[in-house]
């Protein structure tokens, strides 16, 4: 049970302090009950609550925010969640396009939804067919959407020749950090541009983890390729639920938020005062402080100092990450690329150490292929703390031969149908 959380930390029942690196799968950029974002939450809720009429001030201003960081945004919504944003993306897709199949990728988790709700850590086995991470999902639906390997650029071009006349949007993280860390090869984001424009299809960059973390513009900044539509939340508002949906006006212009809009939105809590109150101070700091400075520099440090690690005491590990974000994968070889490469990665090593480092205070999700995070309030001191532990903690899992991690743990990892 988790009692206090500030700044780098948190706390459990038992009074034990851990230094957060999961971060909450990545929110609290600036830390946790960062002061200025506490206070203009408390300011807020002075001021005025949710009366579920109209929009504040901070709406708008955020909305205005949202279209002057984001080069593919020119409208924008509030969501209550990253899951909520891209259910809608893909709804006002099919309602614009009028097709009914979509296009995702292995190893890319949009939410909680039927139609996404598959093929993100799938067994061995289960890679190249439907996998979906939940009973309850209608064959019908799942048979509506296409999954193919990341950084296929073969696959793509063949998957729109084959289909592209029934493809209303291919939904992507451009950076499938739910797997850890794939980056994308330089052109293959470009080639689902290039194949969505020539077919009439929506491209959905889904910039829930990558959004603001990585840059103030989201990966579409760092890899000059602009989507029709991008899904937002997480590190929008250093840990408030709060998530958004924007683009291209013409799209935004389908939803019902405009009367008239064929694409149903709605959502009593968006645009909630408390976290809009967050999201505008959130990016307020971002823009205004160096905080991708700090934390680029530690996720650096980090990355840099792990890989010298696992060299000095002989363990086979590929370190990658980009920018705060860092996953060690325990395997041979050069940087993955796919999901495929990914299932090299020792599971027993992986959990094993981790559990090993909450035994010394510090906190990396003990769940195969999750990416850890630095954030505006670490310090170089956590840093030394993490490296000190990771030594021990990995030493002590050879030891035992990952004997007690051999049913490891895992997420999203396929229902038997």
């Amino acid at each position: 049970m988790i009692t206090r959380a500030r700044g780098s930390r948190f706390q459990d029942d038992t009074g034990k302090e851990y230094i957060d690196f999961h971060a909450a799968f990545g929110p609290p950029i600036l830390g946790h009950n960062d002061p200025d974002v506490a206070a203009a939450v408390a300011h807020a809720a002075r001021t005025v609550d949710l009366c579920g009429v109209g929009v504040t001030d901070a709406e708008v201003q955020l909305a205005e925010v949202l279209v002057d960081l984001v080069p593919s945004i020119e409208k924008a919504l509030l969501t209550s969640t990253g899951s909520e944003a891209t259910f809608h993306a893909l709804r006002v897709a099919r309602a614009a396009t009028g097709r009914r199949l979509v296009v995702k990728f292995q190893g890319c988790y949009h939410g909680w939804h039927d139609s996404v709700s598959l093929n993100v850590i799938s067994a061995p086995g289960r890679v190249g067919r439907h996998d979906p991470i939940s009973a309850g999902i209608l064959p019908e639906v799942l048979e509506a959407t296409l999954v193919l390997p990341f950084n296929d650029e073969d696959a793509v071009r063949r998957t729109f020749e084959a289909h592209g006349r029934d493809i209303a949007a291919v939904i992507v993280e451009p950076v499938p950090h739910n797997v850890g860390c794939l980056l994308p090869t330089p052109s293959f984001l470009q080639t689902l541009r290039e194949a969505t424009q020539k077919h009439g299809s929506v491209l959905v960059f889904d910039e829930v983890i990558t959004g603001f973390r990585h840059d103030l513009g989201g990966w579409q900044r760092i890899s000059g390729v602009t989507p029709d539509l991008t899904t937002l939340g997480k590190a929008i508002a250093n840990g408030y639920p709060i998530g958004a949906i924007g683009g291209r006006a013409d799209l935004m212009d389908m939803f019902s938020s405009r009367p008239g809009g064929p694409a149903f939105f709605a959502g009593t809590y968006n645009g909630a005062p408390a976290v809009v109150a967050a999201a505008v101070a959130t990016l307020t700091k971002l823009r205004n402080e160096p905080v991708h400075e700090h934390i680029f520099g530690l996720g650096g440090r980090i990355r840099t100092a792990l890989r010298d690690l696992y060299a000095e005491i002989g363990v086979p590990a590929v370190v990658t990450g980009y920018g705060s974000i860092f996953v060690t994968y325990f395997m041979s070889g050069g940087v993955p690329r796919s999901y495929e490469d990914l299932l090299a990665n020792r599971g027993d090593l992986f959990v094993g150490y981790r559990r090993r480092l909450v035994k010394r205070g510090v906190f990396e999700l003990p769940l195969e292929l999750k990416r850890s995070h630095v954030s505006y309030a670490h310090t170089d001191d956590d840093v030394d703390r993490l490296l000190e532990a990771t030594r021990e903690a990995v030493l002590e899992t050879l030891q035992f031969d990952g004997v007690e991690e051999a049913g490891v743990a895992r997420t999203m990892g396929g229902v038997t149908r």
